[in-house]
């Protein structure tokens, strides 16, 4: 007999956005249950068998949601190809979550995340650059865990994807600056969109604020100009989907 779907919502991403913030600001609410860690990489897992998969194992990272909206926060899988396909197949009725930041700035805080951990050791002009093609080396073609610092912001593409899976009305699209500024509104918003009723904020708080080490690179105008030229066309499509621009 197939278990059938617990996990109610999803913030599918985006890496580098927000998504740990809003995570830790969600599990302050006792009428929504969560996973029992953020990241639980299932959807994007290439070990499991997709053709007949398992979900038992998914399911005991949650606790008995007793009527509640029930998610997790993996920012990778508005990225990772078979990821959405995957979560439709599951439920066509999942809720998603996407947290946007400015790309270029997402792409600067990737790297620096990449760059503290060990994973990356070139500066970051040439990963921007040169070292894109590292992704036409990498298994699926064209993607990568650790040094998608470009890729992971064609956020046109991706709500493209999800769109043509899931009901625009299945999707909450919002920014890290408005978490940031107005976390209030911005979980307000949050609790609307799962069927919850409004509730006090909150405390505010930071999380996962980069590591203060040496870097060897700067973000540069020179970075900045060459990135917001590779996003051009995307933040134009971006913004007829969603409304959203960054600048």
């Amino acid at each position: 007999m197939v278990e059938p779907p617990r996990v109610t919502f999803l913030i599918a991403g985006v890496q580098k956005g927000g998504t740990t913030a809003l995570f830790d600001y969600l599990g302050d609410y006792p009428d929504l249950a969560l996973s029992d860690a953020k990241e639980l990489h299932f959807f994007d897992d290439e070990a499991r068998d997709w053709a007949a998969p398992d979900y038992g194992a998914y399911h005991a990272r949650f606790p008995d949601p007793a009527g509640r909206p029930c998610g997790e926060a993996t920012p990778i899988y508005s990225y990772w190809p078979a990821s959405l396909e995957r979560i439709c197949a599951y439920s066509p009725a999942m809720r998603l979550i996407l947290v946007l930041r400015d790309p270029v700035q997402r792409a600067w805080s990737h790297w620096r995340m990449e760059y503290a951990r060990g994973a990356e050791t070139r500066p970051f002009a040439w990963c921007v650059r040169e070292g894109r093609q590292r992704l036409f080396q990498a298994e699926p073609w064209g993607h990568h865990r650790e040094f998608s610092y470009v890729e992971r912001g064609f956020y046109a593409e991706q709500v493209e994807r999800i769109f043509g899976l899931f009901p625009r009305s299945q999707v909450l699209i919002t920014t890290s600056d408005s978490l940031r500024s107005d976390p209030g509104g911005t979980l307000g918003q949050v609790r609307a969109f799962l069927g919850l009723p409004p509730a006090p904020t909150p405390p505010v708080r930071e999380v996962h604020v980069g590591q203060a080490i040496d870097y060897p690179s700067l973000l540069t105008a020179d970075d900045i100009d060459h990135l917001r030229g590779v996003y051009a066309a995307d933040s134009e499509r971006l913004a007829a989907l969603t409304g959203i621009r960054f600048t």
